[in-house]
């Protein structure tokens, strides 16, 4: 069998072992540590937040957020539809109602419109929602400046789903930082990883604290253990956060290459007919951490997604569909729900190509080639 490529596999260096000896070294292995202070100070400096809580995961980080801004049973929440269902999980978890949003075709992310047409239906309909859940999906920025502009009209707090986007900016302003709270993630699969992980971040430091008290079991001031909340273990260990301390000295490169793999698919493949790719509007900088591609049947002789990702997976090589909307998933499918239909047109045309910054150019230019030949083959036909 051909040698696996990955999709987006973890990228290790030469620094993060240190962290990790260091903290074996001084017996720093219980959750907590120097390496959660370095590493929280580290995505401070690099997203020019003021306080960040590092957790156990983004999916933590969703949830925490949620409870700080007070979602309760019976509250509805806006989501984005074309997402993970991490970004939706925790609303359900806190006993809410996810209210789905479509896309718009620039970034593929939250649309505007529909957002706000949503939040006069859910009002008119005497339910206000609690709060706002942009994805900036793939690494690319969604319309903050817009989404911002109509969280202040209807006064409705934001939580950015920034999963996918550390080191991605508009206008020069870092994703997740235009909202109350922002969440990022270092899950296996992420531009940098911690194994398992992800942070809360804000502006406001009555928010993280609160984060990091409820994250921590929520254990009051006392000389012997007593809890007046309901707490969470969602902190990140010292052993974790040390590989991300490792991880945060390369980003820019991470992001660099990251972007490089997404120009030289470009550069090979946006000359087929029907092959397309999601181009950074102006001031956006996307961090690609995955490349995606649609393939309109239509244009390129009947061939689909799915066509070229079988072919793939025959030479173990691993693509996947953009993400299925949250309003078409079983789980789902019964909550509101404001469509456009541009998620399922991209669910159903959209392919994830392998995007790892550690993909070297033979494993590009094989990825590359099969596609290619799929492609030339399908038109000839």
């Amino acid at each position: 069998m051909d040698p696996k490529i990955w999709l987006s596999s973890p990228h290790m260096g030469e620094h993060e072992f240190s962290f990790v000896k260091e903290a074996f070294d001084t017996n720093w292995i219980a959750p907590l540590g120097p390496n959660v202070d370095g590493f929280e100070r580290d995505l401070a400096q690099f997203t020019g937040s003021k306080h960040v809580a590092a957790l156990s995961s983004g999916t933590a980080a969703i949830h925490l957020a949620l409870i700080m801004l007070g979602v309760k049973a019976g509250d509805e929440v806006l989501c984005q539809s074309f997402t993970f269902s991490a970004t939706a999980n925790p609303i359900v978890y806190q006993g809410a109602t996810p209210v789905f949003i479509d896309s718009e075709t620039d970034t593929w992310n939250m649309c505007p419109v529909l957002l706000e047409e949503a939040i006069k239906d859910r009002i008119k309909k005497g339910k206000k929602p609690k709060a706002i859940i942009p994805v900036h999906l793939y690494g690319m920025p969604a319309k903050m400046d817009r989404i911002m502009a109509i969280a202040d009209r209807y006064e409705m707090p934001v939580i950015e789903d920034a999963a996918e986007a550390l080191g991605s900016r508009l206008n020069g302003k870092a994703a997740g930082t235009f909202g109350q709270l922002g969440v990022l993630s270092f899950n296996g699969n992420k531009i940098i990883t911690t194994s398992g992980g992800g942070a809360l971040i804000s502006n406001d430091d009555n928010l993280i604290d609160q984060a990091r008290f409820l994250a921590t079991q929520a254990r009051d001031a006392a000389p012997h253990y007593q809890h007046s909340q309901i707490g969470y273990n969602y902190r990140i260990s010292n052993i974790s956060a040390g590989i991300g301390r490792g991880q945060m000295m390369v980003i820019d490169e991470r992001v660099k290459q990251r972007r490089r793999v997404y120009e030289t698919y470009v550069k090979n493949l946006s000359d087929f007919e029907g092959i397309t790719f999601l181009i950074e509007p102006v001031n956006y900088k996307s961090n690609r951490w995955l490349t995606t591609i649609l393939i309109d049947p239509i244009k390129s002789g009947g061939l689909t997604r799915e066509t070229i990702r079988l072919i793939l997976e025959k030479k173990n090589i691993e693509a996947r569909p953009l993400w299925k909307p949250m309003h078409t998933q079983p789980v789902f499918e019964n909550y509101p729900a404001y469509i456009n239909g541009v998620s399922e047109a991209l669910f159903e045309q959209g392919l994830c190509l392998p995007s790892g910054s550690n993909l070297n150019d033979q494993q590009l230019q094989k990825v590359i080639g099969l596609i290619k030949n799929t492609v030339s083959n399908a038109v000839n036909c």
